[in-house]
């Protein structure tokens, strides 16, 4: 594996392999040195071009954890504020002697264009292009749930997850698909490990073509919980800085209609286990009560991310050996 630039690149046994190396990533956490030197010496460019909290501390804290050093990039107060373009500032990480550049950016297909672009010959991590696809929030949602299948702590170490992948289960992605590469990335990666993937949100907020995802598509939340006992309801973000007209009549109409209300959370059962990639619109699209029950593995979500960008980093800057063990 050269980049991750999305997780429609991923097969089967690839995405398998990369959750069973955060399994052995989240050993470190529990050491007295949250450290290991296996990439001592190798520079991390965390190359951000968008606001961001959890993925960018994420990347910080795994590449630290691997013992590289980091550079934070943030567009803001940099040269391209002044004007300077994509290719000089990608040229001038490569000069200073980048070995890995994760990049969010809000142009879809950037990290391509970087990763095919010869400007510089390192491995790009998409941190999110924008409303293309996020591969790392992906691999920790499936992280977790596979943890929660299994009957293992949705976070630390645990044996029991290990080589499994997701078979049998099924998953729904509520809310605003269109604009969410996080919902893009997970019908992929869930699917090719063996989920049901149900997306559920308002005819205005499912993208051009959805009945040709490998999904089933419901367009009433009641309906679609009515149909199906799911493993996990994971609640997506409204993303109203991406919109520039009226999707849906007014917030509380949103969370009468598609909203996880107290009362559907209520209804759910028993081991459906909550899910949100962040931040959370509390009292918009999921209710505090669902927000903060026991079966919410939301705070999950963002611990396992450290481990899951840890093997997304240890793979694509040492990978294997000539026998292909890692």
């Amino acid at each position: 594996m050269r980049h991750l630039l999305s997780t429609a690149d991923l097969a089967h046994d690839d995405a398998v392999d990369l959750l069973d190396v955060a399994e052995e990533m989240t050993q470190v956490a529990e050491r007295e040195v949250k450290k290991i030197p296996v990439l001592r010496g190798r520079t991390v460019v965390n190359l951000f071009f968008e606001d961001s909290t959890r993925t960018r501390l994420s990347f910080e804290a795994a590449a630290k954890r691997l013992s590289a050093d980091v550079i934070n990039f943030s567009a803001k107060g940099s040269s391209v504020s002044k004007g300077e373009s994509l290719q000089d500032t990608i040229q001038t990480l490569s000069a200073m002697g980048a070995d890995a550049v994760v990049v969010r950016h809000g142009g879809s297909g950037t990290p391509q264009r970087m990763a095919t672009s010869g400007w510089i010959d390192v491995p790009i991590l998409n941190a999110g292009d924008g409303t293309h696809e996020h591969p790392t929030q992906a691999l920790l949602d499936a992280f977790t749930l596979r943890r929660v299948l299994a009957g293992a702590p949705a976070s630390g170490p645990a044996e029991g997850a290990r080589g499994r992948d997701l078979s049998g289960a099924t998953v729904a992605i509520v809310g605003d698909v269109l604009h969410s590469r996080v919902a893009r990335s997970n019908v992929h990666l869930l699917t090719a490990l063996g989920a049901r993937v149900v997306l559920v949100g308002p005819p205005t907020l499912m993208p051009w073509g959805v009945d040709a995802w490998p999904a089933e598509v419901f367009y009433d939340l009641d309906e679609a919980l009515a149909a199906h006992s799911f493993d996990a309801v994971m609640m997506l973000r409204v993303q109203l800085e991406r919109m520039h007209q009226s999707f849906f009549p007014n917030p509380r109409e949103y969370t009468r209609l598609w909203g996880l209300t107290e009362q559907r959370w209520r209804a759910l059962p028993e081991h459906t286990a909550i899910m949100h990639p962040g931040p959370m619109n509390r009292g918009f699209e999921i209710s505090a009560a669902a927000a903060d029950s026991p079966r919410a593995v939301i705070l999950d979500q963002v611990e396992n991310g450290v481990a899951v960008r840890m093997a997304a980093l240890y793979r694509l800057l040492i990978g294997t050996d000539s026998e292909g063990r890692p």
